[in-house]
């Protein structure tokens, strides 16, 4: 499953650790999701480092917080992966 293939309720953005900023640290960090039957997140787990480990915990921290509309197959509430990517760049 794609997150395009669910609704996003609540997507609050990871923290910056304050360290890798000042360290100019940049990355991308792939988390795989486990939603579950009531749209919360039930297990995250790294996919692909960014190359720190501050950001890739900021990037788990964070995903966990997030609230999606139940995955649903056959109009049923089902539990489902997806794997998102937080990008963590100082511009912009």
């Amino acid at each position: 499953m794609q997150l395009s293939d669910l609704a996003v309720l609540s997507q609050p953005a990871p923290a910056y650790p304050p360290l890798s900023r000042r360290m100019g640290e940049e990355g991308r960090v792939l988390v795989r999701l486990l939603v579950d039957t009531s749209g919360q997140v039930d297990r995250a787990e790294l996919r692909a480092s960014s190359g720190s480990s501050r950001l890739d915990q900021a990037a788990l921290a964070a995903v966990r917080a997030w609230r999606f509309s139940p995955p649903r197959r056959d109009g049923q509430p089902v539990m489902a992966w997806v794997t998102v990517p937080i990008q963590f760049s100082l511009e912009g």
